[in-house]
């Protein structure tokens, strides 16, 4: 039986994404074939896309990060019990296709109940979310925290997550994006007009507790000055080096050495970088545990994520351009059946 995905064919700009066909892979021992339903689009697709993101297979391979999907196989050693339950993954790749064989210990089973699309949104940009608040940040309620893309699909996951741990939010965003951030109980600060430094200590006195950072580069350091004595500094991501006429490696690697130089600063503000990917490998417990909470509170309505954009798994490369141009708020989504 033939089944279809999206491969990387050389690193570029979204153009390089192409649907190809295959024989539809058989699970291996201890592995699950999932039918995937959807997928989620991240940044960090478009990072393997251009050929900056660490630990990925040889080109061509098919991206996507999160799934939600069937059982529809199951290899040597892994009950049959699992057959026809709806699953979610973090498979870091391979995500952009109808059909993918993964290890049983990643998969976590889906409330009855929940749609589909709704869970995929949990996987990634939730458990991102959750995970800096309650696992590297350790946020007590009352504190304060600026969250910079407060829109984005782990923006609006730290604003809903946030407000249920009873946290005071800030959240950096374009104008056109501020009644969202407001709706989930944020303060809006337009980026694009306003120092946020500045505006931070005009509306709270002394600075945030914590400040989530995707930005990275020079930002980092902007961030750091609006901590109060305690504060935490979470850095998550690259955003800068995709500005126009940045050259990414560089912006990258240089990120890293400016959060290294900031950890020496001795003045009780503390300094972290996060990435899902590394504290699952680190901490399987941890994944599943988070995501099932996270999956239970959707079931009972505690959280519901924003969906932005779904399309269709072939216009994988527009998916692409719209996160790219920041023409979203939420979660984009690729229907993969």
């Amino acid at each position: 039986m033939k089944y279809r995905h999206i491969v990387i064919t050389h690193p570029g700009d979204s153009s390089v994404l192409r649907m190809v066909e295959d024989e539809r892979p058989d699970p291996q021992s201890g592995e699950v074939r999932v039918r995937i339903l959807a997928t989620g689009v991240a940044f960090t697709d478009i990072m393997m896309r251009e050929g900056v993101y660490p630990g990925v297979p040889k080109i061509p391979y098919s991206p996507g990060y999160d799934i939600v999907g069937i059982v529809d196989g199951v290899g040597a050693g892994v009950s049959s019990g699992l057959l026809g339950h709806m699953v979610v993954a973090l498979t870091i790749v391979g995500g952009y296709s109808e059909s993918i064989c993964i290890p049983e210990q990643d998969i976590v089973l889906v409330p009855f109940g929940v749609d589909p699309i709704d869970a995929v949104s949990v996987v990634l940009h939730y458990t991102t979310a959750y995970q800096m608040l309650h696992r590297i940040a350790y946020v007590n309620p009352g504190e304060r925290i600026l969250i910079h893309g407060a829109a984005g699909g782990v923006g609006t996951a730290l604003l809903e997550l946030g407000k249920l741990a009873g946290l005071e939010l800030y959240g950096t965003a374009s104008p056109s994006k501020h009644g969202t951030i407001a709706k989930l109980g944020g303060i809006p600060i337009d980026y694009h007009n306003e120092d946020f430094v500045a505006r931070i200590r005009q509306l709270t006195g002394d600075g945030v507790d914590i400040v989530f950072d995707a930005v990275g580069g020079r930002n980092l350091t902007r961030s750091y000055k609006t901590l109060r004595s305690g504060g935490r500094l979470v850095s998550y991501g690259f955003l800068s080096a995709f500005a126009p006429h940045r050259h990414k490696n560089w912006t990258i690697a240089t990120t890293l050495l400016r959060l290294a130089m900031l950890k020496l600063i001795p003045d009780r503000r503390k300094v972290f970088f996060y990435s899902i990917a590394d504290c699952k490998a680190k901490h399987p417990d941890w994944y599943h545990e988070d995501l099932t909470t996270l999956l239970h509170w959707l079931a009972e309505g505690k959280i519901k994520p924003i969906i932005a954009k779904r399309l269709p798994l072939q216009e994988a490369a527009q998916a692409h351009e719209l996160l790219e141009q920041s023409a979203v708020t939420g979660k984009v989504v690729l229907i993969c059946r």
